[in-house]
């Protein structure tokens, strides 16, 4: 896991939740309450194995909730951030270590 965190990825993860409208973010936070944690991230960080992981679930489900643990809250931040970036996915909700991970599937209808 990085040992930093720059300014550029707080404004970035800021960029990523905004481009879901209010009412469908309350929407799909409506339909994730229910859910379990389907990733859990661990001491080794977010591997390769886990963004296939995360990606796979994604195609699956396309909201999913995802468990990081770590203390700090701007490196779970930033990890979140990387995640949706290289996934193509939206960050619904972020409380204490769990994510709400959004991706339309554009097979399902």
């Amino acid at each position: 896991m990085p040992d930093t965190i720059s300014r550029h990825s707080i404004f970035k993860w800021k960029r990523i939740t905004m481009t879901l409208s209010t009412k469908y973010k309350q929407q799909l936070k409506a339909q994730a309450h229910s859910l379990k944690p389907v990733i859990l991230v661990g001491t080794h960080g977010v591997t390769e194995a886990v963004k296939k992981e995360i990606d796979r679930a994604l195609q699956d489900h396309e909201l999913i909730k995802v468990r990081i643990r770590t203390e700090d809250r701007d490196l779970r931040k930033t990890l979140f951030v990387d995640i949706c970036a290289s996934l193509h996915a939206e960050l619904v909700q972020l409380i204490g270590g769990i994510g709400v991970l959004y991706r339309k599937n554009e097979n399902n209808k």
